[in-house]
């Protein structure tokens, strides 16, 4: 059986305010065509679909796009819900919408209910465990205490079970099994645009809590990563941060052989638009060659100018019209960063405050002139809050 695992769409996302509903539709189209030129049999979606529990109408109707064209190829499709998703609006008119063959699993208490599949070598259960707020679901799921690790196992112990009983009812016991699962898994390397996950506890569980399957199709962190060969992400099919500027984003093609043999290879997602770190000072950013390539990138720039430049960002989009965030680390600067800001101003005046800010925002002093003026305000306020206070009394 071929199977194409995807997960993180996060559907209706933006970076840095750029919509990004083009580039989600671009890709969708390129799943569909894998799914007709790779002859695929089922599609496994592992969660996140949508980027909030909310959605906006645009994403819901990219969705709804995508799952008749699915629907049309007569190709079965899976779906569980993630942390971003809203698991009981995700869920809505799941019996109905399953006879078109679009499965979504978002109910904990169906964990071990599968939906089966064939090939001309049998059938293959796939189970559909949607993202496990521990907190929320322990009792539902038998977990003996509330932590990832626990529900999570309570879950493939009842996946376990029933595939267990499949099995021993089978002719050779020969059910070949794949679970999809939104998690946390330890060794998988994560990125700045995943929503923290430990409100129940450590957020990490083992690989061997998918032990006794034939493949765990894992959704949550945006990077495509083995952690072994039978556990896998696919990652989110587009950067969602700057922190995900050298990932390859892909699918994985997973071929199940009679036995669960499993081979894998990873399908390119199309990239709308590199991501781009830059790093120095102004005038550099905006005339060395060395940045070229840049130009029709999205940007991120920090500035290392001693001195704040004015209207840095309008200067850089004049060369790099895609910059998309902007931030400053003068270099040299002497600074303790870990003082608290309580600390940093103990024992000065507020002109001296006032100073001091505006010399940490321009990465300058201000010139005598400027001095001048800004403790006059400074004094010329505190002498009208003075006479305020004492008009009260």
């Amino acid at each position: 059986m071929r199977i194409l695992h995807t997960s993180d769409w996060h559907l209706g996302r933006s970076l840095h305010r750029e919509n990004l509903l083009p580039a989600q539709r671009a890709f969708l189209d390129h799943l569909v065509r894998t799914v007709e030129e790779e002859r695929v049999d089922a599609v496994l979606v592992a969660g996140d679909v949508y980027d909030r529990a909310v959605p906006s109408l645009g994403a819901v109707e990219l969705f709804d796009e995508v799952l008749h064209k699915l629907a049309a190829l007569a190709v079965p499709v899976v779906l569980i819900s993630g942390n971003h998703d809203s698991a009981q609006r995700l869920g809505i008119g799941a019996g109905l919408i399953a006879r078109a063959g679009v499965h979504l699993r978002t109910d904990p208490d169906a964990v071990a209910e599968p939906v089966l599949l064939a090939d001309e070598h049998g059938e293959v259960a796939v189970y559909g465990l949607p993202y496990l707020e521990p907190s929320l679901v322990r009792a539902r799921v038998g977990a003996d205490q509330v932590s990832h690790v626990a529900v999570l196992g309570a879950a493939m112990d009842a996946v376990r079970a029933d595939l267990a009983e499949r099995r021993a009812a089978s002719e050779g016991g020969a059910l070949r099994s794949v679970v999809l699962a939104h998690a946390f898994v330890v060794g998988g390397e994560a990125s700045d645009s995943e929503r923290d996950i430990a409100v129940g506890g450590v957020p990490s569980v083992p690989a061997a809590v998918f032990d006794g399957v034939d493949y765990a199709a894992l959704g949550h962190l945006h990077g495509c990563q083995t952690i072994a060969e039978r556990v896998r992400y696919s990652g989110s099919p587009l950067a969602y941060s700057f922190s995900e500027a050298d990932h390859r984003k892909s699918m994985w093609l997973v071929a199940l052989g009679p036995a669960g043999e499993l081979t894998a290879a990873r399908i390119d997602c199309p990239v709308p638009r590199r991501l781009v770190r830059l790093r120095g000072e102004l005038a550099e950013l905006l005339s060395s060659p060395a940045y070229d390539t840049a130009e029709d990138c999205w940007v991120q720039a920090t500035l290392t100018d001693a001195a704040r430049p004015v209207q840095a960002m309008e200067q850089l989009r004049r060369r790099f019209p895609h910059t998309l965030q902007l931030s400053f680390e003068p270099e040299g600067r002497e600074e303790d960063s870990l003082a608290s800001y309580g600390e940093r101003v103990r024992g000065r005046d507020d002109g001296a405050v006032a100073l001091g800010f505006v010399r940490h925002v321009r990465g300058a002093a201000a010139s005598t002139a400027e001095s001048a003026l800004l403790v006059a305000a400074v004094e010329a306020a505190a002498l009208t809050a003075a006479s305020a206070a004492g008009g009260e009394g």
